[in-house]
């Protein structure tokens, strides 16, 4: 007889059961002001990855990173300002509210433009995924180092498309692999 083995598998889902509890964000239509970024993460087939875990970070509007928590508030309230953590669901999609960052200064004085730093974290991914998502229109883009860095043709990956009829909705998708693959840094 014959004996076949089969390839390991992994068990699931992960995300949605164990940080479901890091995860409460507050409705992104309720957040005064807020820039609303819908979109899915999706593999090199460009099927839906469902229970992946988008982890974000962000400056406040002057450009500043906070560190800050708050004491004896609940979770969501005492994590640090610009943070947030996000699960896609069984279609791959997420969405969230927030008000666009400032400029970050860098250490020779020059200024980024309006980022995200997006981690992404995914059953298959050995380890996490490191990208961002700038703001489309933004002027600044132009003189920041780090997409100037990046191939003309493979920016676009990092830019979601805005809504012309709402231009605080953004649509903007995050491919693992493939074509149209987003562009991941090795930080």
């Amino acid at each position: 007889m014959r004996e076949t083995c089969a390839g390991s598998q992994t068990v699931g889902p992960f995300f949605s059961i164990g940080l479901e509890y890091l995860c409460a964000q507050p409705d992104p239509a309720t957040v005064a002001g807020a820039i609303i970024v819908r979109g899915r993460v999706l593999d090199g087939e460009k099927q839906p990855v469902p229970d992946a875990l988008l982890e974000l970070w962000y400056a406040d509007g002057d450009g500043h990173y906070s560190d800050q928590t708050g004491e004896g508030a609940s979770v969501p309230q005492c994590l640090p300002r610009g943070f947030a953590r996000i699960a896609t669901d069984a279609e791959g999609r997420f969405c969230l509210g927030l008000q666009k960052p400032g400029r970050v200064e860098m250490g020779d004085g020059g200024k980024q433009a309006p980022h995200v730093v997006v981690l992404v974290f995914a059953r298959g991914l050995l380890r996490h995924l490191i990208t961002r998502m700038y703001f489309p229109g933004d002027r600044a883009n132009e003189e920041d180092p780090v997409l100037q860095s990046i191939p003309a043709r493979r920016r676009a990956t990092l830019i979601p498309k805005q809504d012309p009829a709402n231009p605080s909705s953004l649509e903007w998708d995050i491919r693992l692999q493939g074509e149209e693959e987003t562009v991941f840094f090795a930080w």
